[in-house]
C-alpha cells in the first residue's frame, strides 16, 4: 500500500509538471506559422499576399497562437494603411490595446523615437486601438515582425521598435 501512495504521488507531481510545460507559451516554428497563417490574408474586400518568410508567432500548450506577418501590399487599397496581419487565439493586451480572439491588420506611423501603432479588424477594417511602441533598449537585432514568447521579452518587435504585452486568458 505504501508503494502505490508513493507512485500515486509521484504521478500527480508529474502531471502538474507536464501540465504546466504544456500550458507554457514558446515560440511556433515555421512549419507551424505556414500551416496557420494564410498566404493571401484576408483584408476587408481584398486577400492579400503575405511574405512567409517573415511569420513570427508564440503558440501554447493547447495549440493556441498569436502570429503575424507582413503584408505585400502594393497594389491594393490597404497600402500605406496596414503592415502587418496578425492573428489572436488567446485574448491578448498589446500595449494599451485589447485584442480578443480574431483576425487584425495593423500599422503604423513613425514619428522620431516612436511607433505609433494602430491595430485594426481584418474583416471590416474598423480601428479597435492604437499604441506606442518605442526603441528597444540594448536591442540591435531589426527584425519586420518577432513576437517574444511571454517568458523571454513579452514585446512584439517591429524593426528595432517594441511594444509590451500581457496575456489573457479565456
Amino acid at each position: 500500500m505504501k508503494r502505490f501512495s508513493v507512485f500515486a504521488f509521484l504521478a500527480l507531481i508529474f502531471s502538474f509538471n507536464l501540465h504546466a510545460q504544456n500550458s507554457a507559451w514558446h515560440q511556433a516554428t515555421s512549419a507551424e506559422l505556414a500551416s496557420l497563417l494564410p498566404a493571401r490574408a484576408p483584408v476587408i474586400k481584398e486577400h492579400i499576399e503575405t511574405e512567409m518568410r517573415t511569420a513570427s508567432g508564440i503558440v501554447d500548450g493547447k495549440s493556441r497562437y498569436i502570429a503575424g506577418v507582413v503584408l505585400i501590399t502594393a497594389g491594393y487599397s490597404a497600402e500605406g494603411k496596414y503592415s502587418h496581419y496578425l492573428i489572436v487565439q488567446s485574448p491578448i493586451k498589446i500595449g494599451g490595446v485589447k485584442l480578443k480572439p480574431g483576425e487584425y491588420v495593423f500599422g503604423y506611423t513613425h514619428s522620431g523615437e516612436v511607433l505609433n501603432v494602430h491595430f485594426n479588424e481584418a474583416s471590416t477594417g474598423n480601428l479597435v486601438g492604437t499604441t506606442d511602441a518605442h526603441i528597444m533598449a540594448g536591442n540591435r537585432t531589426v527584425t519586420q515582425l518577432q513576437i517574444w514568447p511571454p517568458s523571454s521579452k513579452a514585446v512584439f518587435q517591429i524593426g528595432r521598435f517594441a511594444i509590451p504585452y500581457e496575456l489573457g486568458e479565456k
